[in-house]
């Protein structure tokens, strides 16, 4: 195979986007990384042969690697991860289903073997939902976060985390828990739902590509879930997404059909599988 990973060069900078264009809807964090590479975090790697042309982009960002390919069925190893002292960190590797799978293979020829696998639905929708205005309690308020929430968004978002996060055997670390929360109030949009005068939910964008709002982050309190919190909450965040001329993406645990339902209900629909593995 003539094909390597090379780094990204300026001259290939038009063509990735591209590509990153054309698989928007399902590559939502590759596509955010690449617009924010100026990051010393963010490394954007370019399979391609003698002629330049790119053939498939691998975005390593921190400990986290996103294939983005185009119909490739199988790719060299990532052997810009072997260094002297053995293979670069990594936490997890993500993306579509099938790109996910290809990217495994080629990472276990350098002994990388996967601990935990978790599949999602990538769900999507493009208009204004509907059928979200009537749901929860009828004193319930939707509104946005302001700083007078950190503490109580800390609490939720670290519940958030331990419950739809973190990977099996991993530690909660309450510290890099609330940096994250803080990371989220200041750079994404944010809202939450009072009830009585306390926070019970909360629901956030946390990547914006050239199109595209992706949302995560949602989570209701236990003791006030199935009371359409999560629907009236989700429904009245994508309107003032789409309202700012945006689609929206989001992926959801296959394992999670309650919010599958809760999103289908107010016009999301399933478009593709998307996996995380972690290592």
């Amino acid at each position: 195979m003539n094909e390597r990973w090379r780094k990204l060069s300026e001259r290939q900078i038009s063509e990735a986007e591209h590509l990153l264009q054309s698989r928007e809807r399902w590559c939502m964090n590759a596509c955010s990384r690449f617009l924010n590479r100026d990051s010393q975090k963010t490394h954007i790697w370019a399979l391609s042969g003698r002629n330049g042309e790119i053939s498939a982009l691998l975005v390593h960002y921190g400990q986290t690697l996103l294939p983005v390919f185009s119909g490739r069925r199988e790719v060299p190893p990532p052997h810009f991860l072997c260094g002297p002292l053995g293979t670069a960190p990594i936490h997890s590797l993500q993306g579509t289903k099938d790109d996910t799978v290809i990217m495994e293979t080629a990472m276990e020829k350098i002994g990388l073997n996967a601990a935990q696998i978790i599949d999602y639905d990538v769900m999507c929708i493009d208009r204004a939902p509907s059928d979200y205005q009537s749901a929860g309690p009828a004193d319930l308020i939707i509104r946005k976060a302001q700083a007078a929430d950190m503490d109580a968004l800390t609490e939720l978002h670290a519940a958030y985390e331990q419950e739809e996060v973190l990977p099996a055997a991993s530690k909660f670390n309450a510290a890099v828990s609330r940096l994250n929360t803080q990371r989220i109030f200041t750079q994404e949009q944010m809202l939450v739902a009072e009830l009585g005068g306390y926070l019970i939910g909360k629901i956030n964008t946390n990547a914006a590509a050239f199109t595209r709002f992706q949302v995560g982050g949602v989570y209701v309190h236990p003791d006030y879930r199935r009371l359409g919190i999560g629907r009236r909450m989700a429904g009245e965040f994508a309107v003032n997404l789409v309202a700012q001329g945006r689609g929206i993406s989001l992926f959801v645990k296959k394992s999670n059909p309650c919010a599958r339902r809760l999103y289908q209900r107010i016009g999301f629909a399933i478009s593709g599988d998307y996996r995380i593995c972690y290592y």
